[in-house]
């Protein structure tokens, strides 16, 4: 890891771990500790192109206010969060830690675009709290239903199976963001052509692996893995270091690897 990058990073890991492992930072008193928790404690977090990364209990985020879009949301997903336990759905709300708000709900209609979650509700079924954090509007994008319900869902039930198959996993999703991309709402909400998945397992540090996907803005009738790119590709796209907490030598031979051999795809049923 390069030592310019712990400065960088030390706030947002303290401020994630003390979310999701309290114990982690129990210790911490002075500058030697955190090194050292930051070397034994893995932070997956990507970079932040706005400056604005907002934490929640079960997940975190950086805000883009130009495109009234998260650029990224992340999160870790085990086996043991996986729940089919039936919650009532909130309403989606504007998210109190955005500092410039995030949109309100009411850019959606009358556009034909559904309020699509980034953080899956059903990724977050294992509590009500954790449930109820992914109805922020910093946590949605504008989905046509199609896609949303579609080929976006199938990827999602993916990655839950991949979860309990090979044990936790580190996600990033969002929009790619970009100039001319359609817009909605009072607000100018960006409506991204084509959105982002990056899965990470790292549960064996000596054979890690990950993918990525870029899937266009469109229901499609393919498999998932018909697109998936390396990560590499979607760093170039939309100019977000996902992993800059990895070792450069881990990094970089994961970020350009394509190797989808290493994760087993399975046929969903649509809708």
């Amino acid at each position: 890891m390069k030592l310019y990058k712990i400065g960088l990073f030390a706030l947002l890991f303290i401020t994630f771990i003390s979310c999701e492992n309290k114990n982690a930072i129990e210790d911490i008193k002075n500058e030697e500790d955190l090194k050292k928790a930051v070397k034994d404690t893995f932070n997956y977090l990507p970079a932040s192109t706005t400056g604005q990364v907002v934490f929640h209990k079960y997940y975190s985020l950086s805000y883009n206010e130009d495109y009234e879009n998260p650029e990224w949301v992340a999160y870790s997903l085990s086996p043991k969060q996986i729940s089919k336990a039936q919650r009532k759905r909130p309403y989606f709300i504007r998210d109190p830690k955005v500092k410039t708000r995030s949109a309100h709900y009411k850019n959606y209609y009358p556009n034909g675009y559904e309020k699509g979650h980034l953080v899956p509700a059903a990724d977050r079924r294992f509590s009500e709290e954790a449930f109820d954090e992914t109805f922020y509007t910093s946590n949605v994008a504008p989905m046509d239903h199609y896609f949303n319900s579609g080929i976006w869902n199938n990827l999602e039930k993916q990655v839950r199976y991949w979860a309990k198959r090979y044990g936790k996993l580190y996600i990033v999703t969002g929009g790619i963001l970009k100039p001319g991309l359609e817009r909605i709402g009072r607000e100018d909400v960006a409506v991204p052509d084509q959105f982002y998945k990056i899965i990470l397992d790292y549960n064996d540090p000596k054979h890690p692996k990950m993918i990525g996907f870029i899937i266009p803005h469109h229901d499609s009738l393919v498999s998932p893995k018909i697109f998936a790119v390396p990560v590499d590709s979607i760093e170039k796209i939309t100019g977000i270091d996902f992993f800059p907490a990895l070792p450069d030598s881990i990094e970089n031979k994961l970020e350009k690897e394509k190797n989808t051999n290493r994760w087993k795809f399975v046929h969903f049923q649509r809708y």
